[in-house]
Order: structure tokens, then sequence, then C-alpha cells
């Protein structure tokens, strides 16, 4: 049969882009910074992707009570939040009030989801507690999907009903798949296409325009977007070391900032707008919670330390960071300066910025994982089952995805390269597509 000519002005319809939503949450900034570059691969791949912040998905003005609440504990009581942590850390079930505060952001969830949703994406513990509750009710009718933007995993990440867990490494997938999740797989980390090794011009170039020495060793010292920490404590330690000169980014606690200058420290800066450069200036990195900036300099070439870690996952990031040979956990004061110097000098330096850039070797990642999902999906409607009248329709990834992330934990546990971890990254999502054509329910 040939296919007959369109009337005369007619044109052919053409299918409207599919659509993703991604729920991530403005606690600090690595789950928005996440989330962020998630939506820039996927767009790119012909997307179309709404973008919520979860804190404004809790009715009542909650969701920055939630945020400020957190921010006093990690600054006022940092004691109080990593018993806290702790005593939650593999409690599973969150408790009832936890739930109950999940469930009121379900109305406004449903309405954020408009009915041509092909994939749902949390980048926040939160969010993926509220798309699993509704996934598991038959409220949601399309995958969810959860990136686990941390090195760690605390139990909130583990939802019951999501669909698929990606996670940047196999140790915090393999801390995923011994919690439960649902369709654990490895597909490495995100950051900005920017965050690269500098060139000897390039690193000449940052450091006139940030004013720095032309010569001295720089660690750059972060702690977040809201610079908690004994930030004042470590950029002393680091200078009276004579190991680096100390250049701190405060985020946006500008009181932080103004302290640091009036104790002396001569490098301080705010926010900053363009971190791949000022990370092309930098020999070292040191941080005190293992989030996006650590990534971000692993992508640059930059080798890692944690020190004086934030409670709670500052810590627990560390140790799994430690463990991935990826970032040395300096616990003793004492052993800053050799530390410093080995990362700068040594072969240490040298082995953790060969293993920080094989995270980002493999030709897929995590944007190419939610879209391989999101095609899977007849976009025709129906994202949301109002009310649970209608079962939703469930995805799960192969038993052999989930098997090679624990067996890659494995495998780094008794010392095998990195390398060795990553080499099926493209094969995990080779999986993941078929098991995804294969396996719905």
């Amino acid at each position: 049969m040939c296919a007959l000519p369109l009337p005369s002005g007619v044109q052919p319809h053409k299918r409207s882009a599919p659509r993703i939503v991604i729920i991530s949450a403005s606690v600090g900034a690595g789950h928005d910074g996440a989330a962020d570059e998630l939506a820039r691969r996927l767009q790119a791949d012909g997307f179309l992707v709404d973008r919520h912040d979860f804190l404004d998905l809790l009715p009542f003005g909650l969701g920055r009570l939630l945020s400020g609440g957190y921010h006093r504990l990690l600054t006022w009581a940092p004691t109080g939040y990593q018993r806290i942590y702790v005593a939650t850390e593999r409690t599973g079930r969150p408790g009832l009030l936890v739930r109950s505060l999940f469930r009121s952001a379900e109305r406004r969830t449903l309405r954020a989801i408009t009915p041509d949703t092909c994939a749902v994406v949390s980048t926040y513990p939160g969010a993926g507690q509220v798309l699993g509750a509704m996934r598991s009710r038959g409220r949601l009718g399309v995958p969810a999907i959860t990136y686990l933007t941390d090195f760690s995993v605390h139990s909130l990440w583990v939802a019951p009903g999501m669909d698929v867990h990606l996670a940047v490494h196999a140790i915090p997938a393999g801390q995923a798949h011994a919690q439960g999740a649902a369709g654990v797989t490895v597909t490495g980390p995100v950051a900005a296409a920017r965050f690269t090794p500098a060139t000897v011009g390039e690193r000449r170039a940052a450091r006139v325009r940030f004013a720095l020495p032309e010569r001295s060793p720089l660690a750059l010292l972060v702690a977040g977007s809201w610079g908690v920490g004994p930030v004042e404590q470590v950029a002393a330690e680091i200078q009276e070391s004579g190991a680096a000169v100390p250049v701190v980014v405060c985020g946006r606690n500008q009181a932080l900032a103004e302290r640091l200058r009036k104790a002396g420290v001569e490098h301080v800066y705010g926010w900053v707008d363009d971190m791949p450069a000022l990370m092309s200036a930098a020999d070292v990195l040191v941080q005190n919670a293992g989030g996006l900036t650590s990534l971000e300099a692993f992508a640059s070439g930059l080798p890692v330390a944690s020190y004086r870690c934030i409670p709670g996952h500052g810590q627990t990031n560390a140790a799994a960071l430690q463990e991935a040979g990826l970032a040395t956990w300096i616990q003793q004061p004492a052993s800053l300066k050799p530390v410093l110097d080995e990362l700068l000098h040594g072969p240490l330096g040298h082995q953790q910025r060969a293993r920080g850039l094989v995270l980002f070797r493999a030709d897929h990642g995590p944007a190419q994982a939610v879209a391989a999902v999101a095609r899977t999906v007849p976009c025709r409607g129906g994202a949301v089952s109002p009310g649970g009248r209608r079962p939703a329709r469930r995805f799960r990834l192969g038993v052999p995805v989930a098997t090679a992330a624990v067996a890659a934990t494995v495998l780094l546990g008794v010392g095998a390269p990195i390398a060795e971890a990553y080499g099926d990254s493209p094969a995990h999502l080779g999986a993941l597509t078929r098991f995804l054509d294969g396996h719905e329910r």
C-alpha cells in the first residue's frame, strides 16, 4: 500500500517532544546543581523538561521551615544533627511525622506533573518519598526515578515504589541495593561541561583573573552554598601548615567571608559564579560535605581532601569517597600537612586525579539513563491517576543491572582498579533499555 499525498496546505502532524519532570530542592546547592545539569542534557536530547522545587510543593510554607530548620541544626547544633542522622540512617521507612509531612506535598506534586509527562526524576530524598508513595498507590502512572546525588545513601533516599535508582558510583549503588532500592544501576555523575582539567595557559589566566599567587600551591576550601562547618579553623590550619595557600569560597555566607578577611585570610570569596575557572586556578580541593563540588573537582582533575566534615552526610560521604579511592579523609589535624603535600606533589595526588577523571569517562550517563526510561513510555497522557482509580504501570530493572552494581562494589573493596567497575557503564544502560522493553509490569 502506498501513502496518499496530503491535501494542499495540510502539514504533516508533528509528534510533540516527550516531557520529563525533575523535582529537586533548594537545600544547599547540590541537589539543584545536579538537576540543572540533568535538565540541560535532556533538553539537548530533545526532551521538554519541567523543573520544580520540592520545598515549594509543601503547603503552608513548610518547605522553607524545613530548609531553615536543617540549616540551623547544622550551624547551631551539629551534634544534635549527627544523632538524628545516625538514628535514622538505616531505619528504612520514615516515621509517622515525616510521612505525614511528605503526604502533604502530594496534591501540589500531582498538579505539577502534566498529563503528557513520560517520567519523573527526583534529585532530593523527600521528593523521592512522595513520588514512591504515589507510585505505590497507583496515583502516578509513569516511571519514577531517583538520582542519588550523594556518595553515601541515607535510608530516606530509598523509597518503596520508585522504579529506578541511579548512582554515581558502585559504592552508593551497593548501599542503595542493600537497603532494598529498586532498579539500582551505576551511571556516573553529572557536572557541567566546563569542569575539565585546565591547561597551563588556562591555569595562569585564572590566577590572574582572581588575583591569586602565580606560583604558590593553592588549596581551594569549600563548604557548600551555606558556608557551614569550622571553615575559619580549617583556613587557619591550612595557612599555618605552609603546604598551600588557602583560597576560601564562603557561598552565600557573607558573615563568614567578613570574619575570614578580618582574620587575615587573603583570598576569600562569597558566591562564585564561575567555579570552573576558580578550580582551574587551584591545585587541590579541601571540602567538608562530599557533595556536588567534589564531583566538579574530579571532573576538573583536582585531588580532593575531606577535612573537619560536617555531621551526618558530610562524614558518611567522606568515608565512601575514601573507600572509593577518590578523596582522602583527613581525620587528625596532624595529618593535614603530610596529606596535602602528598596530594600536591606525590603519587597519591596523581592516583586520585586519574580515578576522578574515570568517573566521567563513559559516553553514557544519568541523563541517558533517564532518557532510556522515558522513551519506553507512550506519552499520550495518563501520567497522573487521580485518587488511585487506575493502577500505575510499573517498570523494573533486570536483576543483572543491580547485580553488576553490587559486584563492582565487591571488586572495589578488594582493590580492583576503579576503571574495571566503570568499564561496563554503557552495558548497564543497554541492559536498562532491554529490561524496560521486556519487563513492564
